[in-house]
């Protein structure tokens, strides 16, 4: 890979985080919002689940994605669809696994993200996705949900992370914000959190090809997510490095 191909991975991640990270001072409560600011009908959230099945496994290479659990949301959580057989879950992120703060789409019903765990992600991964399900489902504001996250950690609800934890985020059909729809593919990293500039993240710099996630990171949950961009989506074409 040459470097100017390194270079335009590189500034479509810095895009795509520094979409993620966009701070919007009071637009949480600007009547100017076009985004929920609270948690509207669950059904709004809900998907066919054919059509959350595909979408789920489009997270990952077809060779991992065929063989993978696959979970769907329901109106009482998520629940399994599919039982895989390599250790993979996938499953179609909903906008609350987004950062507690200035996260204006917190609430969007549009915002699908498809994401496929390996086994060392998906069983730390997978509780913080259940835990923020089972309080928006129960009606928690935002903030309510941080404090509820926060009190499962302490009950020790969340498994240590294991290590070589990553997940595949290569869907083109995924929406994962307004500002750039299905950004760019990538591939993310877990590990406990620490400084991010032990892998060189976390400066939206052009030579800088991994970037700290604005999510988990300790706010509340232990996990830092790198974040790294691939140059193809799921289905073999080519990303458009352009940011989306």
């Amino acid at each position: 890979m040459n470097q100017k191909t390194i270079q335009a991975f590189a500034l479509a991640t810095i895009t795509l985080v520094a979409v993620l990270c966009a701070v919007r001072p009071g637009r949480a409560q600007d009547a100017k919002n076009p985004f929920p600011t609270s948690m509207v009908p669950v059904d709004q959230y809900l998907m066919e689940r054919n059509a959350e099945i595909d979408l789920a496994r489009s997270a990952a290479p077809p060779s991992i994605a065929k063989d993978a659990t696959v979970m769907v949301l329901g109106k009482d959580g998520y629940e399994t669809a599919i039982e895989g057989s390599n250790g993979f879950v996938c499953n179609v992120d909903r906008p609350w696994m987004d950062q507690f703060e200035n996260s204006p789409e917190f609430w969007n019903p549009k915002r699908h993200g498809p994401v496929c765990y390996n086994s060392q992600a998906a069983r730390t991964l997978l509780p913080i996705l259940l835990i923020r399900t089972r309080l928006a489902l129960a009606g928690k504001s935002k903030a309510e949900m941080k404090e509820g996250m926060k009190a499962a950690i302490e009950k020790g609800e969340l498994p240590p992370l294991e290590p070589s934890a990553m997940a595949y985020m290569l869907s083109k059909q995924g929406f994962l914000n307004s500002k750039c729809g299905n950004c760019v593919p990538h591939l993310m990293f877990y590990v406990p959190v620490k400084d991010a500039h032990t892998w060189g993240a976390g400066a939206l710099s052009a030579d800088l090809p991994v970037l700290l996630a604005p999510h988990f990171n300790g706010a509340p949950e232990p996990v830092t997510e790198f974040i790294v961009p691939v140059p193809e989506w799921s289905d073999g074409t080519p990303a458009n490095m352009d940011g989306h």
